[in-house]
This record gives C-alpha cells, sequence and structure tokens, in this order.
C-alpha cells in the first residue's frame, strides 16, 4: 500500500494533476467574473435580466460559454479526483499513474482552450474523451484491485 505523503513518487503524481485541476476549476468563477466585469453583461438571476447602469447589456454568449466551461468541469473534475486518489492508494505503477493522471490534466487543459475558443464540438470531444476513459480506467483498476483482495 502506497503512503499518501509528497515523498511518494506516485502519491506526488496524483497531488501535482489534482492541484492543477483545483487551480484550473477554481479558476473558471474568476474567468467567467472577469467577463461579466468586461462586457457589463452575462448575471444569471432573473432579477440580473433587467438593465441597469452596471448591467447595460444583459446576457451574451461571451459570459455563457466561460460558465458552460465552469459547468462541464464540475461535472468531471470531482469524478477525477475521487478515482484518481483511489487509483494511487490501488498502487498502479508509476508509469501507469503519470499516464493516466497527467494525461486526465493534460486533455482537460486542452479542452477547457478548446471550449474557450469556440472549437467544433468534435474537437472538445476527442480532448474528452481520452480523459473520460483515463477515469474509467483508474476506477476499473481499483475495483480489480479492491475485489482482488
Amino acid at each position: 500500500m502506497t503512503t499518501l505523503s509528497l515523498h511518494d513518487p506516485l502519491f506526488r503524481v496524483y497531488a501535482i494533476a489534482a492541484a492543477i485541476m483545483i487551480i484550473k476549476m477554481a479558476s473558471m468563477a474568476w474567468l467567467t467574473v472577469y467577463r461579466m466585469t468586461k462586457v457589463k453583461a452575462g448575471f444569471r438571476s432573473p432579477e440580473d435580466a433587467r438593465r441597469s447602469p452596471y448591467n447595460p447589456a444583459p446576457a451574451g454568449e461571451y459570459v455563457e460559454r466561460a460558465r458552460r466551461i465552469h459547468q462541464n468541469d464540475g461535472e468531471n473534475v470531482p469524478l477525477f479526483l475521487a478515482a484518481g486518489l483511489l487509483f494511487v492508494i490501488a498502487a498502479p505503477p508509476l508509469w501507469a499513474a503519470q499516464l493516466a493522471l497527467y494525461g486526465y490534466a493534460a486533455t482537460r487543459l486542452l479542452h477547457f482552450a478548446a471550449y474557450l475558443t469556440a472549437q467544433l464540438h468534435d474537437v472538445r470531444a476527442a480532448l474528452w474523451t481520452p480523459g473520460s476513459l483515463a477515469i474509467l480506467g483508474m476506477a476499473g483498476y481499483v475495483l480489480a484491485r479492491a475485489v482482488d483482495g
């Protein structure tokens, strides 16, 4: 069994990938706020749809795109954090952890760039798929190790 310490190379790989994903996901709220203040639009609650001095143009794809990226992270990153931690506890080979954990982080960052720059769905899907498969692979590995005892 691996120890959950930054001195353990396996856990360090998880910690780095997890920290990158946490920072990226938390930053999405700031990107949304930045876009809202830049265009003075895109507020979300019903009362925010009324024009005001600070919201002269309610709505806006510019803000909604950042909000959708944040929502997408909320649907995917928590699964990675849980599956990745369980994966590390299951003690896979270091190369497998590096491939799955760093691979996931890299594809999520590329997915973010594709989403932010309004790339076709096909491009986003091609970048989302490897990350999703990494989560399923990690969870499958954990399940197999746990069943075998």
